[in-house]
């Protein structure tokens, strides 16, 4: 996610009045690196935030999901379990095994175990993790420099569009709607 669209959000909330904001995801790779290559840390401290840990099980807490099909329980962050509302920072990218990115893809990154997901119908898991009863009062889709290819990681810069867009809604699926026709359309 784009550090300056992270920075401007983390402004905009405590403009808005709340005590605290916190940034946290549970990487894919070592978190400080990830936060300190990526600029998000300096950003968003420089902008107000605390950056937690997503790294040690101990941060998160079992939940059920009783509209959950696959997924009946999971481990999530505390950050998100103990805030008052919380806002889904996603980019938008292309995925090797849920084949998009985007926000409902997204809230893998506020549960302990990611595998599990992927060992047990990734796209229902994806789904059931969304019926969580504390939703994201709002999803920020950047697509400022979208993954066209190759994704989650990428291979190269030439499996990047840059497109200046952004799409923002309250509703997850609506987003995920929204941003999916955007991708089909870049070339």
């Amino acid at each position: 996610t784009n550090p300056e669209l992270v920075a401007v959000i983390v402004k905009q909330c405590l403009k808005a009045g709340a005590k605290e904001v916190i940034v946290f995801d549970n990487t894919c790779d070592n978190w400080r690196k990830c936060y300190t290559n990526s600029g998000i840390e300096p950003a968003a401290k420089a902008a107000g935030a605390k950056i937690v840990p997503g790294d040690s099980e101990s941060y998160y807490k079992t939940i059920t999901l009783p509209k959950g099909k696959v997924l009946k329980s999971t481990k999530v962050h505390e950050a998100i379990l103990n805030c008052d509302v919380w806002i889904n920072v996603p980019i938008l990218k292309n995925h090797g095994g849920a084949k998009m990115s985007i926000a409902m893809k997204n809230l893998m990154g506020i549960v302990w175990d990611r595998m599990y997901f992927h060992r047990h119908d990734l796209q229902q898991c994806i789904a059931d993790v969304c019926t969580l009863s504390k939703a994201p009062v709002l999803n920020v889709v950047d697509a400022y420099r979208l993954m066209k290819n190759n994704g989650p990681q990428g291979k190269s810069d030439a499996d990047v569009v840059v497109t200046k867009s952004l799409f923002i809604s309250q509703d997850i699926v609506a987003v995920d709607t929204a941003a999916t026709t955007f991708f089909n359309q870049v070339r």
